[in-house]
């Protein structure tokens, strides 16, 4: 079995870091999966039988973290257990992907978002229920309804249109600003034209879920501190994805304790969390959100944390160790520097 765990651990060489939690095990290569007890009273074949579905579910589980990707162990244990589907083979992957009724603005936005990657680290499994925090346009949301497939569901979530809120200081992707321009006082923000009209978050989804590929697209509209819908606020969820938004929650004054407090709720134990977003330089927390539109790594897991998750890994497919992180758009131009963290649910929570 201590062979099986390291050839499942080995599985998938690709640019995931491992990740090993505060109290887990410092260099810990082992899947953290207890194994069922085999009653010795039942004949050799049906105990053999048992034994090679249990070292099957192990590795299976590990297809889908990729190497260099561990369990993030705490004291005490902390297990993944086994689900009724396998993570998705990188095959079928690029088949999403390369999905032919997928938009032009979609097929755009893969060339920094890097989706083949993106659902290769989170794992998504056939079947799973999942929601997508501030899902905006839908981009990631259309991706997971692709990947969990007719069996599963996604929900997007938005918050509730506020006219009277201000925007951020400096909108995003705005070249001019810089970590010494974030100190000045933010420049008006001009009133929408009365006739201009208001495209939701809530509408881009339904566009998205006409579609025949993606009929299991929900939308959701609630409070970022209660964002879950009520019926599957209960250990419903397989998985929840918040991506490159954690940063504005800071500007818009979200609650993210409650935030991240209702998640944990709402994940079934063993289920996961990805939030990936703009890497701050240390030290500046969430501080720059409405300027720069980033937001620290080490800030980022500390609230998780405190909600009960533990790390899982950590992906560096969208690093640029280059990027010196002191302005919304890095000079000169190159991609931003970007984290992806997956939060795990421990068992027994």
């Amino acid at each position: 079995m201590r062979a099986a765990r390291e050839s499942a651990t080995a599985h998938g060489e690709s640019g995931v870091r491992a990740a090993v939690a505060d109290r887990g095990l410092a260099g810990g290569s082992r899947i953290g999966a207890r194994l069922p007890v085999i009653d010795s009273g039942l004949p050799r074949p049906a105990r053999h039988a048992i034994a090679l579905a249990v070292v099957v579910a192990v590795l299976s589980g590990c297809a889908g973290m990729g190497a260099r990707t561990q369990v993030a162990a705490a004291s005490g244990g902390l297990t993944v257990p086994a689900t009724s589907s396998a993570p998705l083979s990188r095959e079928r992957i690029a088949e999403i992907v390369a999905s032919p009724d997928r938009s032009a603005a979609d097929r755009t936005n893969d060339q920094r978002r890097k989706p083949a990657e993106m659902l290769a680290f989170i794992g998504v499994r056939p079947g799973s229920v999942a929601l997508d925090l501030s899902a905006g346009g839908g981009y990631t949301t259309e991706l997971l309804a692709r990947a969990v497939g007719p069996t599963g569901h996604v929900y997007g979530q938005s918050a509730p249109r506020n006219p009277a809120r201000a925007g951020p200081a400096a909108p995003e992707g705005g070249a001019a600003a810089s970590a010494t321009a974030a100190t000045a006082a933010p420049p008006a923000v001009p009133a929408p034209s009365a006739a201009a009209p208001v495209r939701t978050s809530a509408m881009a989804l339904a566009e998205r879920a006409s579609k025949p590929a993606t009929p299991n697209i929900t939308a959701v509209v609630q409070r970022f501190e209660e964002p879950v819908p009520a019926a599957l606020a209960g250990k419903a969820l397989d998985l929840v994805t918040l991506m490159f938004n954690y940063h504005d929650l800071g500007h818009l004054g979200v609650d993210r304790a409650a935030m991240n407090a209702a998640v944990f709720r709402a994940l079934k134990p063993g289920g996961v969390y990805v939030i990936a977003d703009h890497a701050g330089r240390p030290g500046t927390g969430i501080s720059e959100s409405g300027t720069l539109h980033r937001v620290e790594e080490a800030f980022v897991r500390s609230e998780v944390e405190a909600a009960g998750f533990r790390l899982l890994a950590a992906g560096e497919f969208l690093r640029n160790p280059r990027d010196p992180r002191d302005r919304n758009v890095p000079e000169p131009p190159q991609p931003k520097d970007e984290f992806v963290l997956k939060f795990v649910k421990p068992t027994g929570s």
